[in-house]
């Protein structure tokens, strides 16, 4: 039996935490919706965070926290940098189409590696070390979160500099 987003108080742990975590999922992939690739690109703050480099950080911590951590594979085997910080470099070939697919594919591989697990499960690829994936779906929430929040601030002001 599933659940919408309105009966779901009463869901299952497991259930509310996918779908807080889904719904902040879809909230930053739409921060990308009908804007071109130069402004998705364009640096509004000093850092190195602009709305496609964040949806390609969130793509980098998809990978860590449901491959790495799940399945001990190292960061280069994955594919992925080194560290976060190098997560937020966009490539010349970064558009927000390449970046909007790497991400959503990023989220069904993220699903898929979780699925077979309970939320007291531990697991130990993580540098933290053995972490249960209640954990893990809480430390998603709260940093998929942030970053909606800053995707909506970055939006915002990329729409008011158009006519």
């Amino acid at each position: 039996m599933t659940h919408s987003h309105h009966d779901g108080f009463a869901a299952p742990l497991r259930e509310q935490l996918e779908d807080f975590l889904d719904q902040h999922r879809e909230g930053l992939l739409a921060s990308l919706d009908g804007l071109t690739d130069e402004e998705a690109r364009r640096r509004l703050v000093p850092s190195k965070t602009t709305l496609l480099g964040l949806v390609k950080h969130a793509t980098f911590v998809e990978r860590v926290w449901f491959d790495e951590a799940i399945s001990g594979r190292s960061r280069a085997e994955i594919g992925i940098p080194a560290g976060p910080d190098e997560s937020f470099d966009l490539d010349s070939g970064d558009t927000v189409e390449t970046i909007r697919t790497a991400y959503v594919a990023a989220c069904v591989d993220s699903r898929s590696a979780a699925a077979p697990l309970g939320v007291d499960d531990v697991v130990t690829g993580n540098r933290r070390g053995p972490l249960p994936l209640r954990w893990i779906y809480l430390h998603m929430i709260r940093e998929i979160a942030q970053h909606c929040g800053h995707a909506d601030i970055l939006r915002e002001q990329l729409l008011a500099t158009r006519d």
